[in-house]
């Protein structure tokens, strides 16, 4: 009997000690909006990714030695070429970021999961179900409204840029499911590729003219705040992050992880209001719940198993 009724009363508990850690990625990565509205500028956005960046691929790198050794040429080219679109994903975002509010970043950038099935239905060719396709509408609507704070006007260049980030973010998912030589690859191998990938394109940037201040410049530059605000971009939004989603998918189902994570733009607009200071405005507040709403419902029509 004891060993029928153990696990009734077991796994809640164990439940909840995966799920909080994957809950507290969901929140860094939702404060991340304005941690790098904090310290970066429009002229600093390359030198503050080579910086958030290079302090964490020695780490990753050393961590996955064994992974990375075992690669073929196949796996390294695919994991470079997605690497690309990720330095891409980070310099719109980033750029975004400056441009817009953190509370905007965050809820622009939840389309992903509303462009992601619409993108992959077109691949397909396979018509996704039609409340699917009601809960893009009402997101797309929550977007416009969202972004008439002071009334109905033409987006922000931020918001439009993160509007891109979002589009951009699906094209990397797509590209990791269709990539063949990456699907078998270890999965901290294959982000340690890409990040490095991504530092030597900021690398680049950072030296060509024009680009902004050079990663040294802003570094001498930083005080206390901005250091803070750039190790919490790389030790948390990163490394711990990383960690805490291989650790949590070997313990849980990819769809738990999955949801809990999807919180990331309702704490991106709890920081931004909490912490930044940001308002919304009647509209802006509709928006943001119809953006809500509207991601909750397309999950739960792409995958009915979603509670």
């Amino acid at each position: 009997m004891s060993s029928i009724a153990m696990p009734s009363l077991a796994p809640p508990r164990r439940a909840w000690l995966t799920d909080l850690p994957v809950l507290l990625v969901a929140v860094v990565w939702g404060s991340s909006y304005l941690a790098a509205k904090g310290i970066t500028t429009a002229q600093t956005v390359v030198a503050v990714l080579v910086l958030r960046f290079v302090a964490v691929l020695p780490v990753l790198a050393v961590a996955g030695r064994r992974g990375l050794r075992a690669l073929s040429a196949a796996q390294w080219r695919g994991a470079g070429l997605l690497g690309l679109v990720l330095s891409a994903i980070f310099l719109v975002e980033t750029y975004g970021v400056v441009h817009t509010s953190a509370t905007n970043a965050g809820l622009i950038i939840s389309l992903t999961m509303i462009f992601t099935p619409l993108a992959e239905a077109a691949v397909t060719r396979v018509r996704p179900p039609r409340a699917f396709l009601g809960a893009a509408g009402l997101s797309v609507a929550g977007v416009a409204l969202l972004t008439q704070g002071g009334g109905f006007t033409s987006p922000s260049a931020g918001d439009l840029l993160m509007l891109v980030a979002a589009l951009a973010r699906t094209v990397h998912v797509l590209l990791m499911a269709r990539i063949k030589s990456v699907q078998g690859a270890d999965s901290l191998s294959l982000t340690t590729v890409q990040l490095g990938s991504a530092v030597a394109v900021f690398a680049v940037l950072a030296a060509a003219p024009g680009t902004g201040e050079a990663p040294w410049t802003v570094a001498a530059g930083f005080g206390v705040r901005e250091w803070g605000g750039l190790l919490f971009l790389s030790v948390f939004c990163t490394l711990f992050a990383f960690f805490v989603q291989m650790w949590s998918v070997r313990r849980t189902s990819p769809s738990r992880v999955s949801l809990l994570l999807g919180t990331e733009p309702l704490w991106a607009a709890a920081v931004g209001i909490a912490i930044g200071g940001e308002r919304l405005g009647v509209l802006g507040a509709v928006g943001a719940l119809l953006v809500l709403m509207g991601t909750g419902w397309g999950r739960r029509a792409v995958d009915p198993a979603t509670p």
